[in-house]
Parts: structure tokens; C-alpha cells; sequence
């Protein structure tokens, strides 16, 4: 071995633990560990601003890593993590801001930091710090049982963004619900007295804030919240910059929505030049003014700068200034010269050095638009020419700069009105004739000129007449406007007519239509067409005759056209046209009159024509009448409707027939009605025919009919049905027979009506009045004083007992003797007299034999029964009272007794109810009188009780 290689192996012996320990130092980490950890808190913003402090190598920079963990709730609930790059040198406090989507009040939150250098070889993360809490200044730590705390307060947000809300209750978590104006939100629970819940794409409600509230129903807690929303900062748009007079600049733009809210007004503007590094604040939100310093740049590039509490926006332009010149708008706006067809337009404009302008002019008036460019300096001026007289016009004018053309300036005008001229056109007219009683009624219609040929407002037509009978008769007289028309009468009906309008300044031309003396021609056949939604199609043939032109009106009134007529020209070769109107509606007939104009200027009426756009079904029913009603037919008629009155042609009628039977009579056939029901239908195909017989129907069958007329659009209402009954088949037989014999019998009962008195006489008498009979004439008073009757002087003249048994009889009123006593037993087979003074006598009504014995001398006096002769029964014969006699003059009374009527009738004079009633079926023979007051006779007077007593001198019983 040579000493080199030797020395060389020792050599590197000797290295090579110099080259380990190096290898050994350059392999060990260089490790950053943070400290001095604090975070702060901005519950506004909802900001975590984290600060820590690193001592990093003295003597180089080092790039590091530093990791961020954030926890909420507790530490060992991570809900964020970010790395944050720095460089580093010596001892330096590092800050990093983390925003929150939670309301910092409503959790806690914790943070700690870890790092590494990114530029050893070897990357090793530090050790973690500690964990700081943040604190949240006035943060509610333990809140009351009564009380619920929202969060956060005032916040801002906008519009169309996301927020989440929270709210921290002391108890009563379960029943907490919560609303955003009036609509109810749901959340999730993040503890045990701690809820939130996010808004997502929250809108603009108002500019005060939208409402948000909590509550807790039972007992009532509220808490709340304003949530402030603004709209969103637009991008300005339009910006631009401008100079009128190389002094100020002028920068305009639309800011777009605003976003100011009363509470947060922090929209703003501000203009930055970044040639000359100059910034400006502008006083309004469109706008901004900058100062042009003399002989300064000729460049400029502004950048617009806009901002408010959630946002920033920017815009930047940049141009030669010599390139936006903006001319002021021109004053001095004059009209000039004006007259009915012309009128001059002047103005001026502010100089502007080295400068010629473009001024454009504009004419509008009456349906015409006009534009000029004129060129000019500071003054210009433009002739309008062609102009319609008495019409307005609105003039105007704006410039800008001719070299170098930016921007017109505002517009600035003039308005102003032609002079009036006289009418240029003649006015349109037409006429309608009328003859009546050989005079001639015209009226005469015309069309107001329009304006542009009317020249001014005319003020009254001048109406002449000429009759071409007698030439040269002629009368002038005028119409104020705004009339369209006059009447007429004449004597005879050929005249012409000349209509001319008038202004303040002249006369029309004339219009001129004669009225011929021959109608005859207005007789012509009608002819009905069919129109459409556009209007009427109206075709004609023409006259063998010249003609100068056509006439067509029309109407919807028949007669006389008394309604808005109106009218249209027509070239001599025309024979078609097209009728079009807006005042044309359905459901309405329109009647059309063509006429041919001579050369003359006679109108001929050549055709006549009606219909309508679209018929429509008729709208009523016809009153229908019945007549001849037999027992299997009835006639049906009915009035037809007056012309125009329906809403379309009546093509026929349709009777309706809804028999009992289900069979249909000959000529009907079945048919359904609106409402599902069947019944027989005949169908009256001609509108002429009113009347219509149903025939071959039952006697005594109820039939129910209609009437329905019909157009080419349908059917008319169907109202309600009217029912016929047919007669019995020999029903005209009875009443032959019977009305006779009720008109005797009527005719009877008048005539016994009206002798009726008569009738009475003849037939029932009236019963006489005892007090009034012949018999009294025969009493003749002592005195003339007084009369007194004795009883004894009166004979009875019969007593007839009637309803006897078999075996017992009682003397016939012939006998004239006595009963015996063994007669008088049967009680139960007699009538008794009744004890005391009486009066008898016969009814000559029934008893035509009046006695024929002359007057008495006197009557017997009261009569008294042998004893044991009379019954004893209290109930046969009562026991009179004490017998008195009392004079005729008012102090006797004689009591009427009938032997049919029962005592107890009623009346006062009637004797006692005890007394011995009639047997039944008596019949009326002999009448008694007697006296009211009836008195037992004395002892001493003989008396008797007879069986016949008789008035004409019987003898008495002794």
C-alpha cells in the first residue's frame, strides 16, 4: 500500500463521524409551538377573533402551519377546522376570524391552535394548546325559569339569504313555538333549554324589519326579535362621465334598488381617479360632480365605488375628455311668423370654445311627426312649412356638439296653433223623404267635417232650398252648429238643397241632393241577407240608367229610419261593398237602402235589404188565445211580433203538446224538452201562419200545450204550459135544456119577489087580533065612562074535545047540550075551561059560519062548577086568585088563549105555566078571552060550569 492510499483512508475515516453528527442535528424538527391563546368575540357580526402568539427562529423567516379547531357546545364537539398559512420570525401574535352561523349567546364556543413548519423536512404538527372558551359579553349564563330569550338582536341580513335563529328558554321547552310574521317555524334542539332554527332565503317584508316571536302559552311568556332585511347592492349601471363647459365633470349612473333601511342608512358612493390617486365621497346615489383643474390631464379613469353594511360593488370607465362634451340644453324658444299654413321655431344655445353644434328638430301635431337636423353656432332657427290651418302643434329642439358628437342635450320646446281657414271640403249630407196628406216631410242629415278639412270650428250651415217647380223660388236660412240636421216640410216635394258649413274666416264648398216629387219608386221589395261578426256583404245590380255615384244607408229602426242613420258615397262603378261598424251587435235587425244618384243629383231607391250579424233565439213567447173548443179539437191563435223586435228571422213555431195518454195526436211526433220530459211537437214551418187546430182528440181529456217560435239560432223560452179540458160529447144537448129552465125559474123568482106582499096576502093571512074583532061591538058599556063585561053575560058557544080514546065522545058543537058528569071524569080525554070569566068566540079564518044573532042584552056572569063536578088536581087546574073586574079602559084586560099555541110561548099576557096544556095534534077551531087576573067566584053567585057555551043566546048550564 502506497502512503496516499494510506493517508487517503485515514482521511475519510476521520470524516465520517463528523458527517454522522451533522446528518444527526439536520434530522431533528424544527417545531413552532403557539401560546398565549385568547379569543374574542363580536356578537354582532357573529365573529370568533382568535390571537396567539408564536417565538419562532431569530435569525430566519419560517413559513408554518397553523391549524384552527373550533367546538361548540363542549370541547369535544368539533363543527370546524382550518388550516391557516404564515410566515414567521422571532416572536409574533398571529390573528385569524372565523364567522358563525349560530348567534355566539345562544352556545359556547371554544377554540385551540396547533402547528407545523412547512419548511423542514421533516413536518411534524405541535402539540395542541389549551382550550379557550369564548366569552360572550353579556351572554345570559343561566337564564329564569320565566323568562325566553331570543337571538340574535338586530340582525341584518340580505335579502335572499340564510340565517339561523335561536332562543334560550328558563323552562316550558317543549310548549315554546315560535313565528315569523304570523307563519309558525320549526327548529331542532341544541340543549336542554337552547333551540334553533334557520330561515333559508329570507325575503323583504318592509322597511321597519319583519317580526319574529316566541312564545310559551301557559303562563304567557314572549320573547322576540326584529330581523332587519335589505335588498341586495346592485352593480351600478350606466356610469358615465361628462363636461358642458370644460369645467366640471359630471358622472351619472342608476344605482339600481336602493338598499338604505331606516335603521341601517349606509348606502354610499364614491368616486376614485387613478391617474391623479384623488378620491371623492358623493353626496347623492346617482350622481357626482368632480372639478376640472385648468390645463390639467386630458385622460381620465374613474372607478365607482359602492358599498353598505353587508356589501361592496365597483364599476370603472376611462376616456379622453375632449370626447364628452355635453351642450346645455338651448333656451330663447320662440315661435315666429305663424300663420294658417306656416310658422318659424328659433332658439340659442350657450357657446362653447372651438365648438359647432347639431341641433335636431321635431314637429308633432295632428297625427303628423316631423325631424330636422340643422347645423348651426349659438343661435338657430327653422322654418316649418305645409301646415293645416287651426290645428296645434308641439315644436321642440335639443343640440350637441357637431365635432366630436357624445350626448344631445334635454329637449326644449314651443307649442303653438296654425290660424283658421275657411272649409276646403263641402259637407257630407243625405236626406229622408216622407209624403204625408200631399206635403212632403224631408230631414235632412250632415256629417260634421273633420278637421283637417273644417279649418277651424265652424259656427252654423247654411241650408238652401229651391223649388224646381217654380223657379225661381228659393229660401235661405241657417242651422247653429254643433246640429247634424234639420226638417223640412214643402208644399210639393221637388227641390234641391244646398248645404254649406261656416267659420269665422269663410264658406264650404256646397253640397247639393234633390228631393224628386215622384215615391213611387220607394216601393220595393225587402230581401233579407245574412251578416257576419265583420259586417255585411252588400251586392246590387245596376240601374238601366246613368248614374253619377251610389248611396247606401242604413239603420236598425223599419220605419222612417228615426234613429243614428248613416250613410255612405259610392262611385258610379261600384256595385259591392263591404259594410263594417263597431256599433254593429247581435240580436239587432239592420235594415239597408241602395240608391242610384242621376245626374240630376235625384236619388232612386234601387234595393232594400234587412238582417242580422248573428240572429240570436227569440226572446218571448206569444200569447196564445183558445177558441172553438169541442169535445176532439180546440183552435190555437196567436198575434204575430212587430218587425225588428225579435233577435232574428222568425222562421216558424213549434206547439207543444203533453197529452194525458201517451199517444201522440196525427200531425205530432215525440219530442224532449229542456228538462228531460217528453211530449208530441208539430212543427208550423210558415211565420205567416198564426192559427193551428189540434184535432182527433177524446172528449173529456185534459191536453196541455205551448207555443215556442224559433229562428235559425234556436228555439225561444219555454214558458209554462196552459191546460185545455175537451167537453163531454153531449154536453151542448144538456145545456140546451138546462138553460132554458134556470132562465124560467130566475124569471119566476123575480116576479114572486116583487109580489111578494100580494102572495102573503092571498096565501097566509095574518091571525086577527082578538082585541080588534067584531065581537067587542057587542059589549056595550053601562056608561060612557066606564065599561064593565060581565063573564055571565057571555054563552060559550061549543067546546070540541079532540084526540079522544075509542068510547068516549064529546058532543059535536050541533048537539048544544051539556056533558054530563061521567064525561067530565075522563080527565084524561077533555079540555076544561078554566074557572073564571071568558070570552069565546070563533075564528072566522078558519070558521067561515059567523054567528048571525044579533047583539045581547047582556053576557052571563061568571060561572061556578057543582062541587065534585070539576077536578080537584093542583096539576089540572090551578087555584085562581081572587077574582076583580076591571073597566075597559085601560084597567080590564082580555088575555088571548089558543088551543094550539102553548101557554108558556113567551108572551107577557100568557096565562100561568100551570095551566092545562092542548092535546097533541089538536087542531084549531073555537078562540077564547079572558081576562089576565083571574079571581075564584064568590060563594054567593050561582054559577055553573056549561058544557057548550055559545055567544048567539044558547042556554046556559043551571
Amino acid at each position: 500500500m502506497t502512503p496516499l492510499a494510506v493517508f487517503r483512508a485515514t482521511f475519510l475515516l476521520a470524516l465520517l463521524p463528523l458527517r454522522t453528527c451533522q446528518s444527526k442535528v439536520s434530522s431533528e424538527p424544527l417545531l413552532l409551538s403557539p401560546g398565549s391563546l385568547r379569543v374574542a368575540t363580536d356578537p354582532v357580526g357573529q365573529y370568533l377573533q382568535v390571537q396567539w402568539g408564536v417565538q419562532g427562529p431569530t435569525d430566519r423567516e419560517v413559513r408554518a402551519t397553523f391549524q384552527i379547531e373550533i367546538s361548540r357546545v363542549k370541547p369535544s364537539n368539533v363543527i370546524w377546522v382550518e388550516d391557516y398559512s404564515a410566515v414567521v420570525q422571532g416572536s409574533q401574535v398571529l390573528n385569524w376570524t372565523w364567522g358563525s352561523e349560530l348567534p355566539l349567546e345562544c352556545a359556547a364556543h371554544f377554540a385551540r391552535v396547533r402547528s407545523k413548519v412547512d419548511d423542514a423536512k421533516l413536518r411534524f404538527w405541535s402539540s395542541w394548546s389549551s382550550w379557550y372558551k369564548a366569552e360572550v359579553p353579556n351572554s345570559p349564563n343561566s337564564p329564569g325559569p320565566d323568562s325566553l330569550l331570543v337571538f340574535p338582536k338586530n340582525k341584518l341580513v340580505e335579502e335572499g339569504s340564510n340565517i339561523t335563529i335561536c332562543y334560550i328558554s328558563g323552562s316550558h321547552q317543549n310548549n315554546v313555538s315560535c313565528y315569523l310574521e304570523g307563519v309558525r317555524i320549526h327548529g331542532e334542539q341544541l340543549g336542554p333549554n337552547v333551540s334553533a332554527f334557520t330561515l333559508h332565503n329570507v325575503s323583504f317584508v318592509r322597511d321597519t324589519g319583519s317580526n319574529l316571536f316566541c312564545q310559551v302559552p301557559h303562563p304567557s311568556i314572549i320573547g322576540g326579535i326584529v330581523l332587519f332585511v335589505s335588498k341586495v347592492l346592485e352593480e351600478p349601471k350606466d356610469f358615465s362621465c361628462d363636461t358642458r363647459d370644460f369645467k366640471t365633470l359630471t358622472c351619472t349612473w342608476d344605482p339600481g334598488r336602493d338598499t338604505d333601511l331606516p335603521k341601517y342608512p349606509a348606502q354610499r358612493y364614491a368616486l376614485f381617479e387613478s391617474f391623479s390617486g384623488e378620491k371623492k365621497l358623493c353626496e347623492h346615489k346617482d350622481r357626482c360632480t368632480w372639478q376640472i383643474a385648468p390645463g390639467s390631464q386630458e385622460t381620465y379613469n374613474f372607478t365607482l365605488m359602492a358599498e353598505n353594511h353587508l356589501r361592496k360593488r365597483n364599476v370603472s370607465i376611462l376616456f379622453d375628455l375632449a370626447h364628452r362634451v355635453h351642450p346645455k340644453t338651448p333656451f330663447n324658444v320662440f315661435i315666429k311668423n305663424a300663420s294658417a299654413i306656416d310658422a318659424t321655431l328659433t332658439w340659442q344655445v350657450d357657446p362653447i370654445k372651438n365648438y359647432s353644434f347639431l341641433c335636431q328638430v321635431e314637429l308633432h301635431g295632428e297625427g303628423k311627426g316631423l325631424q330636422h337636423n340643422v347645423s348651426t353656432e349659438d343661435r338657430g332657427q327653422y322654418f316649418f312649412g305645409d301646415l293645416a290651418p287651426a290645428t296645434e302643434y308641439a315644436a321642440r329642439v335639443r343640440c350637441a356638439a357637431a365635432n366630436r358628437f357624445w350626448k344631445w342635450s334635454e329637449w326644449t320646446g314651443r307649442n303653438f296653433s296654425t290660424r283658421e281657414a275657411a272649409p276646403s271640403k263641402a259637407p257630407d249630407i243625405w236626406r229622408s223623404v216622407k209624403s204625408v196628406l200631399g206635403s212632403c216631410n224631408v230631414t235632412l242629415f250632415w256629417k260634421p267635417l273633420p278637421k283637417s278639412h273644417a279649418h277651424g270650428k265652424i259656427l252654423f250651415y247654411n241650408v238652401a232650398t229651391e223649388n224646381l217647380d217654380t223657379p225661381p223660388s228659393s229660401k235661405l236660412f241657417s242651422v247653429p252648429a254643433p246640429a247634424s240636421g234639420t226638417a223640412l216640410t214643402f208644399d210639393r216635394c221637388s227641390h234641391r238643397i244646398r248645404v254649406t258649413a261656416n267659420n269665422s274666416v269663410g264658406v264650404s264648398p256646397a253640397s247639393v241632393v234633390v228631393v224628386s216629387g215622384d215615391l213611387a219608386n220607394e216601393e220595393v221589395e225587402e230581401e233579407r241577407i245574412q251578416g257576419t261578426e265583420d259586417g255585411f256583404s252588400l251586392s246590387w245590380k245596376p240601374p238601366s240608367g246613368d248614374v253619377t255615384g251610389y248611396v247606401v244607408d242604413w239603420c236598425d229602426h223599419p220605419r222612417d229610419f228615426r234613429c243614428d242613420l248613416q250613410w255612405k258615397h259610392l262611385g258610379p262603378s261600384t256595385t259591392r261593398m263591404v259594410i263594417s261598424s263597431d256599433a254593429f251587435r247581435p240580436g239587432v235587425q239592420y235594415y239597408f237602402r241602395i240608391y242610384g244618384i242621376s245626374t240630376e243629383k235625384m236619388a232612386h231607391l234601387l234595393e232594400k235589404k234587412t238582417g242580422y250579424t248573428r240572429e240570436l233565439a227569440p226572446a218571448a213567447s206569444p200569447q196564445v188565445a183558445v177558441s172553438n173548443l169541442t169535445s176532439q179539437s180546440f183552435a190555437l191563435s196567436w198575434e204575430g211580433y212587430p218587425t225588428g223586435s225579435q233577435p232574428g228571422f222568425i222562421r216558424g213555431y213549434y206547439v207543444y203538446l203533453r197529452p194525458k195518454v201517451g199517444r201522440c195526436p196525427p200531425g205530432f211526433e215525440k219530442a224532449a224538452l229542456p228538462d228531460g220530459s217528453e211530449c208530441c211537437r208539430h212543427d208550423i214551418n210558415n211565420p205567416e201562419q198564426k192559427t193551428f187546430v189540434v184535432e182527433h182528440l177524446q172528449p173529456e181529456s185534459s191536453h196541455e200545450f205551448l207555443v215556442a217560435p224559433y229562428t235559425s239560432a234556436g228555439e225561444g223560452p219555454h214558458g209554462g204550459f196552459t191546460k185545455v179540458t175537451t167537453p163531454d160529447e153531449h154536453s151542448h144537448v144538456l145545456l140546451r135544456i138546462i138553460l132554458p129552465m134556470v132562465f124560467f125559474l130566475v124569471l119566476i123568482t123575480v116576479l114572486c119577489y116583487l109580489k111578494s106582499q100580494w102572495m102573503k096576502e092571498t096565501c097566509y093571512p095574518d091571525i086577527p087580533d082578538p082585541y080588534k074583532s067584531s065581537v067587542l061591538t057587542l059589549l056595550k058599556p053601562k056608561s060612557p065612562s066606564t065599561a064593565i063585561m060581565d063573564v055571565r053575560a057571555c054563552i060559550p058557544d061549543a067546546i070540541e074535545v079532540v084526540n079522544k080514546p075509542e068510547g068516549s065522545k064529546v058532543q059535536s058543537s050541533d048537539a048544544r047540550r051539556p056533558l054530563t058528569e061521567t064525561e067530565y071524569t075522563n080527565k084524561a080525554d077533555y079540555i076544561y075551561l078554566l074557572p073564571g070569566p071568558f070570552i069565546c068566540f070563533e075564528n072566522l079564518t078558519y070558521n067561515q059560519a059567523a054567528p048571525d044573532s044579533g047583539p045581547r042584552d047582556g053576557l052571563a056572569g061568571p060561572h061556578s062548577a057543582p062541587q065534585g063536578q070539576l077536578p080537584t088536581s093542583p096539576g089540572l087546574v090551578p087555584n085562581p086568585p081572587e077574582q076583580k073586574y076591571m073597566n075597559f079602559s085601560g084597567e080590564t084586560a082580555l088575555s088571548y088563549v089558543s088551543q094550539v099555541a102553548s101557554p108558556t110561548s113567551g108572551d107577557k099576557d100568557s096565562l100561568p105555566t100551570n095551566a092545562l096544556e092542548p092535546a097533541p095534534h089538536s087542531e084549531y077551531r073555537k078562540q077564547m078571552a079572558g081576562p089576565l087576573g083571574l079571581a075564584s067566584p064568590s060563594p054567593e053567585e050561582d054559577s055553573c060550569l056549561p058544557a057548550t057555551t055559545r055567544l048567539d043566546g044558547g042556554e046556559p048550564c043551571s
